[in-house]
């Protein structure tokens, strides 16, 4: 596996402590796997607070800004899925940029992006 893109859910699921996504969170950073987390992924999931637990799971992650190319891919995502889910369209574009896998608790709305434009992506469901 390459890389790995966290949706919000994965950030909310590990403020939660899940146990599915801290082990594979945990599997991941054992291979030397950064999960990339796009910042407006981080936006979506920060209220402000300690959050400890998230905080402590993007210590091991990489935050990518979002640039032109990848909101242009996440415009013509939503435009084709008739979705208005900005974030979601954009960690799909990112996906796709990084040739990785999802970490999602919503991969019905994820996958309908990605068939809309014509792409498979693995998704790990939480």
């Amino acid at each position: 596996m390459r890389t790995v893109v966290y949706d919000t859910g994965a950030l909310l699921a590990a403020e939660r402590r899940s146990p599915a996504l801290l082990a594979l969170h945990d599997e991941l950073t054992a291979a030397h796997i950064r999960p990339i987390v796009p910042v407006v992924v981080l936006a979506q999931a920060w209220r402000g607070g300690p959050q400890h637990q998230i905080s402590r799971l993007l210590k091991g992650c990489d935050i990518r800004p979002d640039d032109e190319r990848t909101g242009r891919a996440a415009g013509i995502a939503c435009g084709s899925s008739q979705t208005a889910d900005v974030v979601d369209a954009i960690v799909v574009a990112t996906a796709v940029q990084h040739q990785a896998s999802v970490v999602t608790s919503d991969p019905e709305d994820l996958n309908h992006l990605a068939d809309s434009i014509g792409i498979k992506i693995h998704f790990f469901a939480l």
